[in-house]
This record gives C-alpha cells, structure tokens and sequence, in this order.
C-alpha cells in the first residue's frame, strides 16, 4: 500500500511540474503577446495621427481649391476654431 500511495505522490509530482512548465511557457506566450498589443496599439494611434493630419491637408486643399461645401466646410471650420482655442490658450499660458 505504501508503493501505490509513492507512486501516485510521484504521478502527481510529475503532473504538477508539468503544469508549472506549461503554465511557465503560457506565462511568456502572455507577456509577448501584451507587449505585441501595446506595439500594435501605438501603430494604431500612429495612424489615426497620420489620418487627422492628412484629412486636414485634404481638407486645405479643397478650401484653397474652393471644392469645400456643406457640411465638410462647417467641420473643417471647427476643427480650425478649436485648433485656434488651442493656440490662444497656449499663448496665454505662457504670457503668465
């Protein structure tokens, strides 16, 4: 009885070690996926900046080109209002 009892200690011992080596490789398989997603969610930002960026030039152009109508010239109008809010507040900031 003594044997069955070292024998299944030593099943679960080796069970448990290899769940701790599973649990070990999952634990690095999450850490490089986190770091993957915080990579992947700065490109995204990235991109998002560089779409706003290039919708305002395009925004520009149309302006400079008079092809602005309608509703895209009231958005363009704000986004300039709120980027000029932005500015006065800088400068006034900085003036203190």
């Amino acid at each position: 009885m003594a044997e069955n009892i070292d024998i299944h200690i030593k099943n679960l011992q080796s069970k448990v070690q290899l769940l701790l080596k599973k649990y070990a490789l999952l634990q690095k398989e999450n850490d490089q996926l986190e770091k993957e997603n915080v990579n992947m969610n700065l490109k995204v930002k990235s991109l998002h900046e560089k779409n706003a960026q290039l919708e305002m030039q395009l925004n520009i152009l149309k302006t400079s080109a008079g092809q602005l109508e309608g509703k895209e010239k009231l958005d363009f109008e704000k986004s300039i209002n709120s980027y000029i809010r932005t500015l006065d507040k800088c400068i006034s900031i900085l003036n203190k």
